[in-house]
């Protein structure tokens, strides 16, 4: 789970112990620390700025120093008392460069000026374009902390995709056109650059594995199953396709990857459902049939959560009961299994797709709250769509029925309800694919991120 690393700087012209006409001081020093509290203990790291910030030459030394920090995601910006913005601006316009966030932070009350201080950077900032949030909001209101993480969390997830490679093993699966990439638009929105390698390469690794070590990668691989990993000559494919996997990635700097998986593959050597199974146990951004879209939801998710990330068909949708069914081709971290369907083996099971076969993952996904997501385009500029989602695990005396509903009970399910029109969803959707995230905070993380990188949001 991605920890945002944030500097705190407290601004303000009356400063250093001045007080005001009734002898109080204007910077209130136990807010200012009540509220780094507060954040620390929400998950941000803090690195705090020890002057409070007021002339030209303050704003540049401080933010000069924390443009030049790699590990800063953002600066929050605390507001102790009023401010002169014409002082700020033009080091915030420069820091702004490094493409690092920027936070406003008010404390309501009367007491030392602060709102004056904050609504005349909010509106400074607002002048000149310069994006940030803006937080009017106490340090002991959840909500309010929040949308100071939120945003802080989207940063962290800004600043780890730049200078990034998602790698591409094959060409585009099964005619996906809502998963196409343009290498120049996700460098430009994103700074990710797209490479690629033929899926040959893999077949030639996952050969060269020795028999010791697909025996020692199953056996490590043994407690996420409540069944023997099999020891087949399909299943050694499946666990050196998932070898070779992590070798290449390892090997050529890949941070996240999509796969083709079949035609090819899936045909000539084994599905890859298993290995993306165990390659998103491992929190490793991933999707198949060269979805790129997916892979970078799956990749967001997975940075944000403590939990993998499961992504499968959008496979029925009940509108009366806001109910959906995701439902995979055999790929699922076994780790999200449940109570009702903890992690077995099934084969791939479809000729048509992946003919040359190989294990799978059979499962029910575990109960919680989190998010269904996907990234996608609308004539062609990229849009998030976002709802609110609470997984459930059917009764044990009706899940076997549950899963004959789609015609094939062995593959991974996810029962879930989300929380949002329907007919919104199902319009705004942008792909037979969702990914699942467990966290109820996945929710505004996401929102944030798609602000910072300029993307259109569909929060459902």
């Amino acid at each position: 789970m991605v920890t945002p690393k944030v500097g705190f700087i407290v601004y303000g012209v009356h400063k250093d112990g001045l007080k005001d006409p009734m002898g109080t001081p204007f910077i209130d020093d136990a807010l200012v620390a009540n509220a780094k509290q507060a954040l620390r203990q929400a998950g941000v790291e803090l690195v705090e700025y020890d002057l409070v910030v007021a002339s030209k030459a303050e704003a540049r030394a401080c933010f000069g120093a924390f443009k030049r920090r790699d590990d800063i995601d953002a600066v929050v910006l605390f507001s102790g008392t009023w401010v002169w913005a014409a002082h700020l601006i033009g080091a915030l316009r420069d820091f702004a460069g490094s493409g690092k966030g920027i936070a406003i932070w008010t404390n309501p009350g009367s007491q030392g000026w602060r709102p004056v201080g904050g609504l005349v950077m909010h509106g400074a900032l607002k002048e000149i374009g310069l994006e940030h949030r803006f937080v009017y909001g106490s340090w002991d209101d959840p909500v309010d902390v929040g949308r100071i993480v939120s945003y802080c969390r989207g940063a962290a997830l800004k600043n780890r995709l730049n200078m990034s490679t998602i790698g591409a093993f094959g060409g585009r699966g099964m005619g996906q056109t809502c998963g196409v990439a343009d290498p120049s638009q996700w460098m430009r929105v994103f700074g990710v650059d797209i490479d690629s390698r033929d899926t040959t390469e893999l077949v030639r690794i996952a050969e060269s594995f020795s028999a010791d070590e697909v025996a020692r990668t199953r056996r490590e691989m043994q407690p996420y199953f409540r069944v023997p990993v099999p020891s087949d000559d399909l299943s050694n494919r499946s666990v050196r396709l998932y070898l070779a996997l992590k070798a290449i990635i390892a090997k050529e700097g890949f941070d996240f990857y999509t796969i083709q998986s079949f035609p090819g593959l899936g045909d000539d050597y084994c599905a890859s459902c298993f290995a993306q199974s165990m390659m998103l146990q491992a929190g490793v951004g991933t999707s198949t049939l060269s979805d790129f879209n997916t892979a970078m939801t799956v990749k967001l998710l997975s940075d944000l959560s403590t939990d993998p990330v499961y992504y499968g068909d959008l496979q029925h949708i009940d509108k009366r009961r806001n109910e959906i069914k995701i439902i995979g081709d055999g790929a699922c971290p076994p780790g999200l299994a449940g109570k009702v369907g903890p992690a077995g083996f099934a084969q791939h099971g479809i000729p048509t797709e992946g003919g040359a076969g190989g294990i799978s993952v059979e499962l029910v996904c575990k109960a919680g709250e989190g998010v269904l997501a996907r990234l996608g385009r609308y004539d062609g500029e990229f849009e998030m769509v976002v709802a609110r989602c609470t997984v459930f695990e059917p009764d044990p005396a009706i899940i076997r029925s549950r899963r004959e509903e789609c015609q094939i009970p062995f593959w991974p399910h996810a029962f879930g309800t989300v929380h949002c029109d329907v007919e919104d969803m199902i319009e705004a959707w942008n792909n037979e694919y969702g990914v699942l995230g467990y966290g109820e905070g996945l929710y505004e993380d996401i929102i944030a991120f798609c602000e910072q990188v300029g993307i259109d949001c569909i929060a459902l």
